[in-house]
């Protein structure tokens, strides 16, 4: 029988007795760390290995760095990042090199902590109404401009031994609203979708995981965000032809509504293959982890592919990238 059907996060920068007890029980496929379970290399290298141990396997470890401002690991240990969409338009001609050489660096961090999967890259389309905790995360709003940044993103975690998580599939950047505080809902017709927001995930529908959004479609689905809507998942494995794992964004998150259980069945339901819970709040996760069960089939299946493209880093010189990453952007081009 397979892990878990969940990726668990915990409550703090150590893992308590009764969190170690409790997820060699769940045995949750991965974890997700966020800045309370941070402090120092040292600590965080401890900590990945005692998750790890807790489930005797190596489990993935996910983090959110995409630098910005979303970024759990910060100066002055780590490396500081302007957000992405700044830049992308300081260099715009040579915006895939440095996006590629960004992720590149973001993953020699990650893996010298033991950290192995990042949730990047942001494949949404900015658009002038983009809610402000988005806008800035994004590549732009041209579909292959993003599509090929949103490549290089990925390329450059991969060499760098760590998982990639396209996000949001199949686009949040219509979304006026806070997913994390309320539901969004986009009124823009199916048929431009495909043509925009649905188009730019599809240059990168090979790669290995994503993470729905908690956002309702109505023109699709006016009923479900399309984390439980059968119907946008749907357009998510046809449409856009991604046959990946499928995480569930945060359960945790306010568009949702339901029980903890009610929104497992309602996303497992609908198509994803593995539901997200962030918060470490462990009498939240009891209930998801009895409502998820454990990978099967085509799920299962999905996760041993994706544990495939975890590989050693290609070996590089990172202060030679580091310099060729500031020669890029100090020698600007429009």
């Amino acid at each position: 029988m397979g892990a878990g059907a969940t990726i668990l996060g915990l409550a703090g920068p150590r893992l308590t007795r009764a969190e170690r007890e409790f997820f060699a029980a769940a045995d949750p496929w991965a974890f997700i760390l966020f800045a309370r379970n941070l402090e120092d290399p040292d600590q965080i290298r401890w900590l990945t290995t005692e998750l790890r141990e807790s489930v005797g396997r190596e489990a993935p470890i996910f983090i959110d760095q995409e630098g910005g401002r979303v970024a759990r690991l910060r100066p002055p240990v780590w490396r500081d990042w302007l957000p992405a969409l700044e830049q992308v338009k300081l260099n715009p001609r040579k915006a895939v090199d440095t996006m590629r050489l960004r992720y590149r660096i973001i993953a020699h961090e990650l893996r010298a902590l033991g950290i192995d999967g990042n949730c990047a890259p942001v494949v949404d389309l900015v658009q002038p109404d983009t809610h402000e905790i988005l806008k800035n995360r994004c590549y732009g709003n041209d579909v292959v401009r993003v599509s090929d940044i949103a490549g290089a993103v990925a390329e450059g975690l991969v060499m760098g031994g760590v998982l990639p998580v396209i996000k949001h599939i199949p686009g949040h950047g219509r979304a006026t609203a806070d997913s994390h505080l309320e539901l969004p809902v986009v009124t823009t017709k199916e048929k431009a979708l495909r043509v925009s927001d649905f188009l730019a995930f599809q240059s990168v529908a090979g790669l290995p995981l994503a993470m729905t959004a908690h956002v309702v479609y109505r023109d699709i689905d006016p009923e479900n965000p399309a984390t439980t809507s059968s119907r946008m998942i749907g357009i998510i494995r046809e449409t856009i032809g991604f046959d990946g794992l499928l995480m569930t964004d945060d359960l945790s998150m306010k568009a949702l509504t339901g029980s903890f259980a009610e929104r497992t069945e309602a996303s497992l339901g609908a198509g994803c293959d593995i539901v997200l819970h962030c918060n470490g709040d462990m009498a939240e996760m009891a209930p998801i982890v009895e409502a998820a069960g454990r990978l099967t089939g085509r799920a299962a299946e999905r996760a041993e592919e994706a544990l495939t493209w975890r590989r050693e880093p290609v070996d590089v010189d990172i202060g030679a990238l580091d310099a060729e990453f500031r020669d890029l952007m100090t020698h600007r081009s429009g």
